[in-house]
Order: structure tokens, then C-alpha cells, then sequence
């Protein structure tokens, strides 16, 4: 019997990446007792089931009130703190909207791309291979975080000071140059190391500067 993969997650919200019980009971009931449902390092819960019954499946999950995402190798959803600071102070909003642009784009090795609502970075933002961290009034976007093997690295500052409505077109255009320039199966943080830090900065100025001007 042939089986297809995909991705669940709640969303995010004040308090960090919550299923509610009704949403996990949906999940146990729709998918059925044969199905697999793995947590993955990407906050997402992977199923894989009956492909016959799959897209019937991820249209109930929708109408429960769950995201359905592609599995494998895309940009997955924003990986969030818990916005402890509120909703406002920690740009909940700004999270939201750079989470409906930037995932489920096809990349060579899956993307992960953390956000923090402050500096404290509970959400280990610099482990992630693209990280948005809000400093009071702006953003700070680091790039080629490592967090396994022996050459586990922080990510490395690609800009600072940006506005709210700068950070998806840099984004977006990173995810772009990964996609025409990344080998197969490379990760991002060898990418990053490959192309240099500087070849970025230079690739997204034009982004930085368009959005800033508008």
C-alpha cells in the first residue's frame, strides 16, 4: 500500500507552538491507527498514511484549525519563541507574516528559519540556518547556523537594524540564491561557508535598499 508524508503544525501564538486537545484528538481520529506520526526538530509533526486517503485527511486537518505543510526538502514553518513578552513587544505579528511567505519553498536540504522576539533568544535562533532576532524597534537577520556534529557554529550576522518590511524580500532572496546555487543534499550552513558571508551581503543589498526606500 503506498503511503505519502506531510507535515502538521498548529501555528504559533503567545506561549509558543501549542496543539489543543480537541486537534490532537482530530489528528489520532483522521489519519487512523495505522498511520505514523513522528515530532520532528522542525516543530512540525510528520504523518505518513494511506495515500489514498491523504488529501481527504489534510482538508479535515485544515478545517481543524492545523496547518498541512510538505515534508522533505522545502523551507519549513517559522521556528518561534514563546513571545513572552506579548503578542506586540515581541512581534507576533511580524512572525505570522514572514511564516505565510517563506515556508514550503522547494530547497536542496531542508531549511529551517527561527525567529526570537528579544535578544535572550530563547527559541536558539543562532542554531538555525536563517534567524530573525527583534531588538526593541528593529530586526537583526543571521545567516549558516550549524547546531549537530563537531562544527556546530552560531550563525553569522548577514544584516542589522532592519525594518519589519524588509525582512521577506532578504529572505526571500536568500531562499532564492540557495535554490539556483545550492548543490543537492548541501546544507545550508556549508552554503553559506561556500559563497561567503559577503557574497550575501552584496546579493541582498538591492532588497535591503529597494524595501527601505519604498
Amino acid at each position: 500500500m503506498a503511503s505519502q508524508k506531510f507535515a502538521v503544525t498548529p501555528g504559533f501564538e503567545v506561549g509558543g507552538t501549542l496543539f489543543r486537545p480537541q486537534q490532537l484528538a482530530v489528528l489520532g481520529t483522521i489519519v487512523g491507527e495505522d498511520a505514523r506520526i513522528e515530532m520532528t526538530t522542525f516543530k512540525q509533526l510528520y504523518v505518513e498514511m494511506d495515500e489514498e486517503r491523504a488529501e481527504e485527511a489534510k482538508a479535515k486537518l485544515v478545517a481543524a484549525g492545523l496547518q498541512v505543510h510538505p515534508a522533505g526538502f522545502v523551507s519549513k514553518s517559522l521556528i518561534t519563541c514563546h513571545f513572552c513578552r506579548g503578542a506586540e513587544d515581541s512581534g507576533l505579528n511580524v512572525a505570522a507574516m514572514l511564516d505565510e511567505v517563506i515556508s514550503d519553498h522547494p530547497v536542496p536540504n531542508p531549511l529551517k528559519i527561527g525567529y526570537a522576539g528579544c535578544a535572550l533568544g530563547t527559541s536558539e535562533p543562532l542554531l538555525k540556518d536563517i534567524a530573525v532576532i527583534k531588538m526593541r524597534d528593529t530586526f537583526d537577520l543571521y545567516v549558516g547556523g550549524e547546531p549537530r556534529g563537531l562544527k556546530a557554529a552560531l550563525a553569522k550576522p548577514l544584516h542589522t537594524g532592519l525594518m519589519a518590511e524588509q525582512l521577506a524580500p532578504i529572505i526571500l532572496k536568500l531562499i532564492t540564491i540557495y535554490q539556483e546555487n545550492g548543490k543537492k543534499k548541501e546544507k545550508f550552513s556549508r552554503f553559506v561557508d561556500r559563497i561567503t558571508l559577503d557574497y550575501l551581503q552584496e546579493a541582498t543589498l538591492h532588497e535591503r535598499m529597494d524595501t527601505a526606500a519604498g
